[in-house]
């Protein structure tokens, strides 16, 4: 390493270590703000109980492996029938209170509630991270991903699921779904509760972040100059820009488990086995019926019966795991990592996507005392007792802010025909930038290398920015995911093949000509 890099690494750390002492100082206030002052938060009488291993049934009618995204939704839906008895398991913890934070949802990526997964590495893609791979988030906790995410909501669009219903899977286009999202949402943003495209009796909670910073306006209109359409983007039409839509209660984070579980955390036929990780279905060799599962929960092994289904709920990375585990999927890979192969379904871990996103684009502001009061988030600036403040005594402030992604935005790239409305890019328009946090959140989050991070934002750290994220919204990519070996500890093998369709490279590569007219537009605002 050259003595100037050496020199640029150590200025690094300097200063990501003058980042995170402030910080974690904000963190242990806002902890005991919560505790002390927003009692409400911990919501302790509606909590989820974990059921412990001697109280377990021998049988239930329905095992649930998962309680994320899916998972909690199945366990409301399924235990309303009082005959039937339901058991929800799931390998992590209920949600802590912090998770309810909006402006604190990076931090909890890579702690104990994630999977911590990474991607293989590869000489094509995630070349500025750690060892050449990305960082996967995924919920290890009630509620999933769902605890762990940017709290956006975003249906997707009707083409997605028609196209879904003509590859042979009845009931899933557009119209057949719009009814359970309707049936699931309790919409609270006030122009869209009497709109016939949202509901507002389910247990969803969907509102507008509660805090946005002056750079809200100028998104808005620059959109608007350039001949986009304001709109509800979950409505009739996606195309368009939006103030984004948040699974949000209250400004606070409404996670499946808050919404579908919490409400019927008393129902006798429903019960929830926290710290339970999953090791293998058991099938019937004969029969191929799957009849039991087999969990670990704090080093003790339990098998419990399922009488009608074992559903497998358990997300893009762990379903086609345990399917593996259990000896479904390629057969040769299985005989490869030792196990017997029961069935041989080929399509296991197969056809794996992810919307790659472009990351980088930082815009300094020529004078920043535009904004007297600052302009978006720079973190020595929101990170302060006045924060603290306004969150414990008034409800309000910059702890219910997502300045990752304050409006949303869907284009198209010319690869799209834009009179289809199936728009190939989504845009997050953030008043934040990976410089002006110090490294404290999105470089932990990305991987990034300490020494790309310098050679990008150390000469700007903590100055006023923004930020436009694009999306590839339909990559044509394929990835896989494999087993390593045939322990349930061990991580799958994850290999994303970003970019190895040139489709997708094509779409990402013309990105800058609609960039630089929206920012052109917002530069004059």
């Amino acid at each position: 390493m050259s003595s100037s890099s050496s020199t640029m690494n150590r200025y690094t750390h300097t200063r990501i270590a003058l980042t995170l002492g402030p910080s974690l100082g904000f963190l242990l206030v806002l902890h005991s703000a919560l505790l002390n002052q927003r009692r409400d938060i911990l919501d302790q009488e509606n909590r989820v109980k974990d059921t412990p291993s001697h109280k377990l049934l021998e049988s239930y009618d329905f095992i649930i492996i998962g309680g994320g995204s899916a998972g909690a939704v199945l366990a409301n839906r399924l235990s309303e029938i009082p005959n039937w008895t339901i058991l929800l398991i799931e390998a992590g913890p209920d949600e802590v209170s912090v998770s309810d934070i909006p402006l604190m949802f990076p931090a909890l990526q890579l702690s104990p509630m994630d999977w911590k997964y990474k991607t293989e590495p590869s000489d094509s893609y995630c070349l500025a991270m750690k060892d050449g791979r990305c960082n996967w988030p995924r919920g290890k906790v009630l509620g999933g991903s769902s605890v762990l995410n940017a709290m956006l909501y975003v249906r997707g669009n009707k083409k997605d699921y028609d196209r879904w219903e003509s590859l042979g899977n009845p009931g899933w286009d557009y119209e057949s779904v719009l009814k359970y999202f309707k049936k699931s949402e309790d919409m609270r943003i006030p122009e869209y509760r009497n709109d016939p495209f949202h509901g507002k009796d389910g247990y969803l909670t969907v509102e507008h972040f509660r805090y946005h910073s002056p750079l809200v306006k100028w998104f808005l209109t620059a959109a608007e100059q350039l001949g986009y359409e304001i709109r509800d983007i979950n409505g009739e039409f996606q195309t368009g820009f939006t103030l984004s839509h948040g699974t949000l209660r209250d400004g606070l984070r409404c996670s499946t488990a808050k919404a579908f579980l919490r409400s019927v955390s008393t129902r006798e036929n429903l019960h929830v086995s926290l710290m339970s990780q999953v090791e293998k279905i058991i099938i019937d060799k004969d029969t191929f019926q799957a009849n039991s599962v087999v969990f670990n929960k704090y080093g003790v092994k339990n098998t419990i019966l399922a009488d009608r289904e074992i559903i497998l709920s358990a997300g893009a990375v762990q379903s086609p795991q345990l399917l593996m585990l259990s000896g479904i999927g390629p057969a040769q890979h299985l005989h490869e990592v030792g196990i017997e192969p029961l069935f041989h379904l080929p399509g296991v871990g197969e056809n794996l996507q992810d919307h790659i996103a472009m990351g980088g684009g930082t815009f300094l502001f020529d004078a920043p005392d535009v904004c007297p009061d600052g302009c978006g988030f720079v973190l020595p600036n929101v990170f302060s007792t006045e924060t603290i403040d306004a969150f414990a005594q008034h409800e309000n402030g910059p702890v219910y802010w997502l300045p990752e992604c304050e409006v949303m935005g869907f284009v198209n790239t010319k690869f799209q025909n834009k009179s289809d409305d199936w728009p190939d890019i989504q845009l997050f328009m953030a008043s934040y930038s990976d410089n002006t946090d110090g490294g404290l959140f999105s470089k932990r989050a990305t991987g990034l290398t300490d020494s790309f991070y310098a050679a990008v934002y150390e000469d700007i750290l903590y100055h006023e920015a923004f930020s436009v994220l694009p999306l590839l919204l339909r990559p044509r990519s394929r990835g896989r995911i494999l087993l390593k070996d045939k322990h349930h500890k061990t991580h799958p093998l994850i290999y994303p093949n970003y970019y190895s369709d040139p489709y997708d490279l094509a779409v990402m590569v013309r990105l800058p000509e609609t960039l630089n007219k929206l920012l052109k537009k917002i530069f004059k605002c």
